[in-house]
């Protein structure tokens, strides 16, 4: 897979290496806008803009951010042209597929959540083998998020711990928010701490709705598939420039 060039794989010296983000969510938007500028069908896009995930997964790595999460495909996004997502259904399974060995030999341990249950058979296969056999890599926690919506999550999270209570297994009094994040897809994924989205668009778009509430969130008008390491050091050195107060003084 080709790779725009990039900054070097050291961390800009500009960046305190202690101030780093241990989670960086994206959400990666302007994959048809970018085919669209350039006369080229939308699947374009969505190729290019796998390769600037690639490289921004590798990027995380190599400056030492431990946790990267992206938003590939929304609830929401069944209602785009049914050729559109039977490309990125093709295209989820054919990346997972080329990239593994390497996935292996980077030490990326790569997790995805949302409805699974409603992608195509073949991908669920190609996402159980990816989850099983990462399993135990150390490096990098990369998250892929498929047919996740944020209020779907908040809701099966709801229904579940309902059921415990029928059950009896838990109190009503015993539900806080350590509980209710054990229910959350994202159980044992520790909260981002940057949200970046290109293109633009000033939204959440149905991402992460619990875990975002104390992240900060950096825009950029940038289109996905041209988000390289340089817009990714102009992120990172705004966070950098931010006090995070989580609500106090």
């Amino acid at each position: 897979m080709t790779v725009k060039p990039s900054l070097s794989p050291e961390l800009p010296t500009d960046l305190d290496k202690n101030r780093l983000p241990q989670h960086v969510a994206v959400i990666m938007d302007g994959n048809g806008r970018w085919a669209k500028s350039r006369g080229l069908p939308r699947i374009m896009g969505h190729q290019r803009g796998v390769d600037a995930l690639k490289d921004l997964l590798r990027c995380c790595g190599e400056w030492g951010i431990p946790a990267l999460t992206a938003y590939a495909f929304s609830t929401e996004n069944w209602g785009r042209p049914l050729e559109e997502v039977e490309f990125l259904m093709t295209l989820f399974e054919r990346v997972l597929q080329r990239e593994l060995e390497e996935m292996m030999q980077e030490n990326v341990k790569i997790r995805f959540i949302g409805n699974l249950a409603a992608l195509p058979e073949s991908l669920r296969r190609e996402i159980a083998k990816s989850q099983a056999e990462t399993s135990k890599n150390s490096g990098i926690q990369f998250t892929v998020a498929a047919n996740y919506g944020g209020r779907e999550e908040i809701v099966q999270a709801c229904q579940a711990i309902a059921r415990q209570v029928q059950q009896g297994l838990v109190s009503p009094e015993a539900i806080d928010e350590s509980l209710f994040a054990q229910y959350l897809y994202t159980a044992g994924i520790p909260n981002p701490d940057l949200l970046i989205r290109s293109s633009g668009e000033m939204r959440i778009s149905n991402f992460l709705l619990w875990q975002m509430a104390y992240a900060e969130i950096y825009v950029t008008d940038t289109l996905w598939p041209d988000f390289d390491r340089v817009q990714f050091h102009r992120a990172l050195k705004d966070y950098q420039g931010r006090h995070r107060r989580f609500g106090k003084l």
